[in-house]
């Protein structure tokens, strides 16, 4: 996916599904309730089912041969608690599961604390360990201007494969500026997701047209159906 096509071509709402990374992490999950979410990603053409590593393994069975990716988030919700051991050990566990994309969350208080290299090596850590595409989760408006800097810079360092605005709505609300932002400094093979309560049209598109690749949401099924109201939540 190229920004100049996404640029270009006349997005719709069901044109917007191999963009988004159908979302489902939440409290209580059941199997039925898994299930029913791989077999949405895949009826509905999303780019990947995100879900809890707990179910990496029954999400990539249904999924297998389908050709839509397993996507999972570690050290997360909260950012920044999981050691660098853990986290590597973690990944390679949800590979071996059948994961084929890892969202990160990133040690904020390391950055903070000007330990840049330890910063970074914790991301490289799960890059190495998993050898799949590794989204960062930067969490922009928790960082200074210039600790924005630094953390872009040390995850591509890291070998980040995208970065991302935020893990969650909680943190940031997903925009244009973030996006640009991240897109402005993203070297060639590296690129951008954006995720933060993403639940409307207009507001992916938005992304899309900033140089977003992908959209992390959780409500992909109203957004492509063009089924948004008023009650529409996502992360």
């Amino acid at each position: 996916m190229s920004t100049a096509f996404l640029t270009d071509v006349d997005l719709t709402p069901a044109t917007l599904a191999p963009y988004i990374q159908h979302t489902l992490i939440d409290v209580g999950i059941t199997r039925d309730r898994i299930v029913a979410h791989a077999e949405e990603t895949v009826r509905f053409g999303f780019d990947a089912a995100m879900v809890p590593g707990s179910w990496v393994a029954e999400v990539a069975e249904v999924l297998r041969g389908t050709g839509v990716g397993v996507a999972s988030a570690l050290d997360f919700p909260t950012v920044g608690v999981t050691t660098s051991a853990g986290k590597a050990a973690e990944a390679e566990s949800l590979v071996r599961a059948g994961a084929t994309q890892i969202d990160i969350g990133v040690q904020i208080g390391w950055l903070k604390s000007g330990r840049y290299d330890a910063f970074r090596d914790d991301i490289a850590g799960v890059v190495e360990a998993s050898g799949v595409p590794v989204k960062v989760m930067l969490e922009l408006p928790l960082l200074t201007p210039a600790e924005r800097e630094a953390a872009v810079a040390l995850s591509i360092e890291a070998g980040a494969a995208f970065l991302k605005n935020a893990s969650s709505g909680s943190v940031e609300v997903a925009n244009p500026d973030s996006v640009a932002y991240l897109v402005a400094r993203a070297p060639e093979g590296v690129q951008v997701k954006a995720s933060g309560s993403i639940k409307s049209f207009e507001q992916a598109v938005s992304l899309l047209r900033a140089g977003a690749v992908l959209l992390g949401t959780s409500a992909g099924v109203a957004i492509v159906t063009d089924d948004v109201n008023e009650h529409t939540t996502s992360y």
